[in-house]
């Protein structure tokens, strides 16, 4: 069995989870500012409390709203852990719209990663009307 819980993510379950999956180490202060600045994130925990993912939302919360560090654990990838939190980020962003409004939700995935977004809704880029996504490193 698989929990979801809210809002209760430790530096120390970030640092875990982006370990297990080759992420950049971050330092201790941009991973308490990245935790506590995010608008809402989500953890899966097995019966026995074990962290298996993670997926947090951030942005103005009006507008725009970005899935960022979408994780799980290799070990339990392929088991609709990934889908459980993706869609659950989804509600709390649709939680935030305004009757007649909409929200845009965006996100950045690894290469390969496209058709699991796809099968939750999302649009790869580019597209007849919406050009690539873009990024730039700050260092």
């Amino acid at each position: 069995m698989i929990d979801l819980v809210e809002n209760d993510i430790s530096v120390e379950d970030y640092f875990y989870l982006r370990d297990k999956v080759n992420w950049k180490r971050l330092t201790d202060k941009q991973a308490r500012l990245a935790l506590s600045n995010c608008l809402f994130n989500v953890k899966a925990v097995d019966e026995n409390g074990n962290i298996l993912g993670m997926g947090r939302i951030v942005g103005d919360g009006a507008v725009i709203s970005y899935v960022q560090d979408l994780i799980v654990i290799p070990e339990a990838q392929g088991k609709g852990i990934g889908s459980l939190i993706i869609e659950r980020l989804i509600a709390y962003v649709k939680s935030l719209c305004e009757d007649g409004s909409e929200m845009m939700l965006c996100l950045m995935c690894a290469k390969g990663r496209e058709p699991f977004y796809i099968k939750h809704g999302f649009a790869a880029r580019p597209t007849e009307s919406l050009g690539p996504g873009m990024i730039q490193y700050i260092a």
